[in-house]
This record gives C-alpha cells, sequence and structure tokens, in this order.
C-alpha cells in the first residue's frame, strides 16, 4: 500500500509554485480520483496511477509553457524509489514513460500509461478547455468526460486533499464534490 500522505509532504518540500495553483495539489487530487475511476476498467496498474497524479507536474518551474516538467517530476521519482515508495521494474518504467510524455498529445502506449494520461487531460476544464475525445485514450475516458470535466471546471477539491493528506488549501476554492 503506498503511502500517498507522506509522499506528498516530500514532494512538496521541493514543490515552486502554489500549492493552490492550477498544477498543484487539487489538481493532483483529481488525477488521482480520475486515474482510478479509469483503472478499475482499464485494469492499469493502480500503484503507478496513483504515483503518476502526484508526480507528472511534481516539478513544473512555472504554470504556463513548462518544457522538461514532466521529465523532472519522473527523475524525482527516480530519487525517491526505494525510499519513499517501491515498484517493480515494470511498472517503475510506466510511471517515469507516462510522466515524461504526458504533455506530448500522444494516444498510443500502454494501457497504465495512456490511463494516466486520460486521468490527466480529464482535468483540463481547470484551464478552460474540455476534453476531447478525439485526444483520450481510452473508451473509458471518453464516458467520465461530463463527471471529470464538472470536477475540474468548478475547481473541486478532493476530500483526500484535508482527509487523507492533511493538507488545508484556501476555503475561498474549495467547493464541495458533487
Amino acid at each position: 500500500m503506498l503511502d500517498l500522505k507522506s509522499l506528498v509532504r516530500v514532494i512538496l518540500e521541493g514543490y515552486a509554485l502554489p500549492w493552490q495553483g492550477t498544477h498543484g495539489v487539487a489538481h493532483w487530487a483529481r488525477v488521482l480520483e480520475n486515474g482510478l475511476r479509469l483503472a478499475q476498467e482499464t485494469r492499469a496498474h493502480a500503484a503507478v496511477v496513483q504515483l503518476f497524479a502526484v508526480f507528472h507536474d511534481a516539478r513544473r518551474v512555472n504554470e504556463g509553457a513548462d518544457p522538461g516538467h514532466g521529465r523532472r517530476g519522473a527523475e524525482l521519482a527516480a530519487a525517491l524509489r526505494g525510499e519513499c515508495f517501491s515498484l517493480s521494474d515494470v511498472e517503475f518504467a510506466l510511471l517515469c514513460d507516462a510522466c515524461t510524455r504526458h504533455t506530448d498529445g500522444r494516444t498510443d502506449a500502454d494501457i497504465t500509461v495512456q490511463t494516466c494520461w486520460d486521468a490527466d487531460r480529464l482535468d483540463l476544464g481547470r484551464v478552460g478547455i474540455c476534453p476531447a475525445p478525439a485526444r483520450l485514450c481510452t473508451p473509458a475516458a471518453r464516458r467520465l468526460i461530463a463527471w471529470a470535466d464538472g470536477r475540474a471546471a468548478f475547481e473541486i477539491v478532493p476530500e483526500l486533499v484535508g482527509n487523507n493528506w492533511g493538507i488545508a488549501l484556501d476555503a475561498r476554492r474549495r467547493r464541495k464534490a458533487p
């Protein structure tokens, strides 16, 4: 079982952006929830999906174009592997691939990597973009667009942020999940 609370705390020690930002903690949590829903259907490696959620944007240096941020997230995962979490070599390779290429717009990859990419793309509503079905990798993601996009557009802060990770975000931006 992954100890995401401790891992998120370690990641946030070096996080350069505001925790409440566009690519911050609430985004990670929505990507995690999206990914776990998708993984039930796609049979993706759930641990990889969970770790992708917290690593894929963990080393951004700005909220805009940030070439290489996915690779930097994968490098952070490599530095913390064995200390904060463990994965098999196969699963770790999938995590690194998912993080490194998550902004490339691709749809062809292993089903676990596709599930990670879809989990992130389903959260585009936070920046005013409704996910395009043709840019999603899996039929499962296409079926979740309305649910996920509504949560993203309203910047829902999943309960796991406070309840599981112990992080209190500004109440002005916090909304209850539907």
